[in-house]
């Protein structure tokens, strides 16, 4: 078995999203999760930290939004480009911003509470149309984040959101966990 799996995020909203929804599938398979926003960082020690992940024999995921990029082919080149020691099989590509698996994963009834919009799909969700649905009551984006986590279940996200659902079948993460 791993000893440690990294999950490289470009930023907080994704570090919120894998540490409560990811994270705990995943921390039964290996003695250690680590989440790591990489967007700050500088890209030759992204790429030194892959090349020691692959080194030490660990595993990871490297996770990255496709903003504006036609296909996930197209983002995974500029992420070859930007760093060197990145393994293609490692790479998921959110679509469209890690805002629409937030979204995905809200059911009607769920919608119902929160009084927003019941979506049946969240692929072409932006971030500015994320925003655009946050209702007043919440203090912040960040607040409503939160309150869409609450309320997060997997089993809609996946028929909601194609990127989330590849995501959860690449990394069996759909099958219940047997304690180690």
């Amino acid at each position: 078995m791993k000893t440690r799996m990294f999950i490289l995020v470009e930023g907080e909203d994704d570090v919120r999203f894998f540490g409560r929804i990811i994270k705990p599938l995943l921390i039964g398979r290996y003695d250690a999760v680590e989440i790591i926003p990489y967007a700050s960082i500088k890209r030759s020690k992204v790429s030194s930290f892959l090349k020691s992940i692959r080194l030490m024999k660990n595993d990871y995921i490297f996770v990255a939004d496709i903003d504006t990029e036609r296909s996930v082919r197209d983002k995974k080149q500029i992420l070859y480009s930007h760093f060197n020691h990145i393994d293609g099989s490692n790479i998921i590509v959110v679509i469209k911003e890690i805002e629409s698996w937030y979204y995905a994963g809200l059911s009607g009834e769920s919608a119902q509470s929160l009084s927003v919009p019941d979506l049946s799909f969240t692929n072409e969700l932006t971030k500015e149309d994320f925003n655009n649905l946050i209702p007043p009551k919440f203090d912040s984006r960040i607040d409503f984040m939160f309150e869409l986590l609450k309320y997060f279940s997997i089993d809609t996200a996946e028929k909601k959101n194609q990127s989330f659902r590849f995501f959860i079948t690449r990394y069996n993460l759909d099958v219940p966990q047997m304690p180690r």
